[in-house]
């Protein structure tokens, strides 16, 4: 099993943070290794997407199952694809004091992946290693350019 555990403060909000997290269809316009995006079904806690891989001439999908606590948090389940697990969580922590509106966050990003064969982690570790570790940066980039340096 692998594991990434990134974490980063902001001067953006906690809800403007999650309002990219969650906006899973637009991930192909700034996560260079994304070719496609979609949710499959919405829920009331969140929904379940389906997310393409294609980086290094490696091209796979995966689905997973995410729960959304509104401008705090994303929880990521596998439901299939190429790993055996594929666990994740997004959190939004505000900063700033109590009682005044956030203008400024701090992310979590916890992943825990491993691959369901030897054979797919021949292949996708080494992309996908690559992708968790730059996950939050590509967010952080995204942020600048949705809602501008700060």
């Amino acid at each position: 099993m692998k594991h990434v555990n990134k974490s980063v403060l902001l001067w953006y909000s906690p809800s403007e943070m999650y309002q990219l997290v969650t906006a899973i269809e637009d991930y192909p316009r700034f996560l260079p290794w994304c070719d496609h995006a979609a949710v499959v079904e919405r829920h009331v806690d969140g929904v379940t997407a389906r997310i393409g891989l294609a980086y290094a001439g490696v091209k796979h999908a995966f689905t997973t199952r995410n729960e959304h606590v509104p401008g705090e948090r994303v929880i990521v389940k596998l439901v299939d694809g190429p790993f055996s697990l594929l666990d994740g969580t997004w959190a939004f922590l505000p900063l700033g004091r109590p009682g005044s509106p956030a203008q400024a966050c701090k992310i979590e990003f916890d992943l825990r992946y491993a691959f369901a064969s030897k054979a797919l982690e021949a292949v996708l570790s080494p992309v996908f290693d690559r992708v968790a570790n730059t996950f939050v940066e590509s967010f952080v980039s995204r942020a600048e350019g949705v809602y501008g340096p700060r």
